[in-house]
This record gives C-alpha cells, structure tokens and sequence, in this order.
C-alpha cells in the first residue's frame, strides 16, 4: 500500500449537510423540525463562550484530557520502518474516545432542556459515556443495544446499568449497531417532543456528522501540537478504525491538508455477510437519514456485517468519510479478524498496552505498513478505545483459558 504524501486539497461542503454528494437529511417529516432546532442550537453553543468553556473544563477535569501520545518504542524495533507514536485515547474517563462527543452533546441537550436521553451503541463505549454524562448532569438515560451485542459487551451492559441508564434489547435484524440506530429512530419520532437523541458516531442525519466530528477534533488537535513538540514535523501517516467514523474523522481534521490511512473491518471474508468494508463492498446509497457508501445487495437490501469488533460491525460509514473516500484525499483499507486478533497480541507483548479490538484494526494496518517504510517516517495511531470490554472475546478466540495465546 502506497502512503500518499502529497497534500491534496480538503473537501468543500457543497451546502449545509453536505460533503460533495454526501449527507443530507433523510429522515420522516416528524423529524425535521428537531433537526432544525438541533442545528440551531449547536450553531448557538458553538459562539456561546460560555457553552465553550464549560466543555473544556470538563474535557480537561472530568475526561482527563489531553491524552498522551506516547513513542512505542518496542513496537517500532520489533517492526522496523517507521517510528511509531499512539494518541492513547484509551486513557479517557469511560475508556474511549466517546466520551469527548457524550459530553458536548449532553451540554446541548441540556441547553435544550431536553432531560430524557437516548443513544445507540455497538462495542458498548458509547452507552457506557452516554450513561455516565447522564449521571453527571441528572438526566433519563435509555440506550439501544443489539442483543448480539449485548452478549458479547456484556461488561458495558453492566456498566451502563450501574450508572443508572436503561439498556434496552434490540432483537431484530442483525441485532447489532444498525438495528439499534433503527430503534433509536423509532424511540425519537415517537418522543420527539421531551427527547434528545446522542448520536454516537459522525453519521445520521445533519448536523450530526457535523456535530459529532467537532466534538471529536480535539484529538487531532492535540495530537498535531503533540508531534510537533516531540518530532518537530508533521507525521507520514495517521492511522483509525472506521466504523461510523467519529474517532477517525476527529483525529484526521487538523491534518485534512496532510496524509492519512484510514482501516475498515476486514471480518472472516470477502462475500458480503462476511465483512464490514464498505468502500471495498459497498456502493452509494441512504441509510440512517445519510447518504453514504452502503453494503447492499443486488436488490437494494441493506446486508448483513460481520466483524470480531461489535464498533465496527456497521453497513455504513459517515459522509465525509464518503466524500474523502472518493476525492482520492483517504486511503481505506479493510484488516480481516485473524490480524486483528494478531495486532491485539503484538501491542499487549510489546507495549503493555490492551487496545479495543476496533483500535486493533490501526493496528493492525500499522503492523503491516510500518516495515515498509523508511526510518524518518512517521505513523501514529489513534488508540481510540482500551480492551478491558472485549476480554470475553478474546478469552475465547485466543484460547487464553487454555494454551497461551
């Protein structure tokens, strides 16, 4: 895989909600006005000092950022090539990056006085900063889960419900992320009124890929003050998983005028079902109130994803992620379950560092790419989420009952 290094220029939104043909808002009439009103009011916080100061105090206090962006240097002997930095956003209050969006957009909600809450979740990261942020502000938190999800996040169902959220079960389709988005619409149309709906990754309908991405670019921000100090240039590449794509497109936006990789769940195979690539497999098309690459098949039927990571096990992916994707600017590559398992191991043994089996999928790719290139190279990886979750999986899938991993 080529890394790009010539600086392409950023994508232009065409209008609001847009990025090139990507976007919009495709959702019931029952929805468009809270849409307006959400759009209106976050357009009203980002000029509120006010509004600013309190999300970086709690960024800052209750987050604990600025996260680190740590030199691993054993990876980077082990592999050769590239010296490798990981943006350790794994150290966050809640254990991932969600918890920068969850804050902004319960700071909104209440703006809004909207108190009753409601969310989706995949991997569980989501839920769990959602229920936290509704614990700290004192409000109704009902989270959306697949049931397969539930299963296998067991951890963060528990956790969610510690912090006083109501998990509900979602038993149709899949019963994974997509059919807990469904929900999370339906639970919105019918309660449009009193309800705010937290949208966990830079997708849906606008503002929200929008709205999730700037609460989220904080980490690209720190993390291009970071590299500076420590190196004194800008890095070769900058390498995410991408589900729906909010730690990813918050990492890369300080960056839009440098060079990136961005990773996909590669799943068990290549025939749809197998896998959650979208750009590999998938073709344009609505879903979720935006449009947006989308796995489908001949008929138009959205199709069925499969990835060992629950946050990546989607049949979409954010807009300007789309946009990126199709100007030639992002590079998007898929990493199969095998590696990913693989790149868990490599990190654990080497750094002492347990990722989440998404931010294993940069991993992963970094594994793969890192030996290939020259010495001055610079990769960082932002480590979006921390594995503590996703021991039962591994438990199961590196035998670690029985003989060592």
């Amino acid at each position: 895989m080529a890394v790009a290094t010539i600086p392409i220029e950023p994508i232009t939104r065409t209008k609001p909600g847009r990025f090139g043909a990507y976007g919009g808002r495709y959702v019931p009439e029952t929805l468009m006005a809270a849409l307006e009103e959400l759009e209106h009011a976050y357009a009203e916080a980002q000029a509120d000092p006010a509004f600013q100061v309190e999300l970086a105090s709690l960024l800052k206090d209750f987050a604990g950022r600025p996260t680190p962006l740590y030199f691993a240097k054993r990876l980077t002997e082990s592999l050769g090539g590239a010296r490798i930095y990981i943006k350790r956003e794994d150290l966050l209050h809640t254990g991932a990056h969600k918890i920068n969006n969850a804050l902004g957009q319960g700071l909104l909600a209440r703006r809004m006085g909207k108190h009753r809450i409601i969310a989706e979740t995949g991997a569980g990261q989501h839920g769990v900063a959602t229920a936290t942020v509704c614990a700290l502000l004192g409000m109704e938190c009902i989270v959306y889960m697949g049931d397969v999800d539930m299963a296998r996040q067991e951890l963060n169902v528990l956790r969610m419900r510690l912090l006083g959220a109501e998990v509900r079960g979602v038993s149709s389709g899949s019963k994974t992320l997509k059919d807990a988005v469904n929900e999370a619409l339906r639970d919105w149309v019918t309660n449009v009124r009193d309800t705010y709906y937290i949208l966990g990754s830079a997708l849906g309908p606008h503002p929200y890929p929008t709205m999730v991405r700037d609460f989220n670019r904080v980490i690209g921000i720190e993390m291009r003050q970071q590299i500076l100090e420590k190196e004194g240039r800008l890095p070769t590449a900058i390498v995410a998983c991408v589900g729906g794509g909010s730690n990813a497109i918050g990492a890369f936006h300080a960056f839009l005028d440098d060079s990136e990789v961005r990773v996909e769940a590669g799943g068990r195979g290549k025939a749809l079902g197998d896998h959650a690539a979208r750009f590999e497999g998938g073709v344009p098309g609505v879903l979720q109130g935006t449009y947006s690459y989308v796995l489908q098949d001949e008929d138009g039927q959205v199709s069925l994803t499969h990835s060992v990571s629950a946050g990546l096990d989607y049949a979409t992916v954010g807009p300007e992620h789309a946009a990126l994707h199709d100007s030639g600017r992002a590079e998007y590559v898929s990493a199969g379950d095998a590696h990913v398992l693989e790149a868990v191991v490599k990190l654990a043994r080497t750094e002492g560092i347990l990722p989440a089996l998404e931010s294993a999928h940069a991993v992963a790719e970094c594994i793969r790419i890192a030996p290939k290139m020259a010495p001055h190279d610079i990769l960082v990886i932002n480590l979006s989420g921390r594995g503590d979750k996703d021991m039962g999986i591994l438990a199961r899938e590196l035998n670690l009952q029985g003989a060592q991993a």
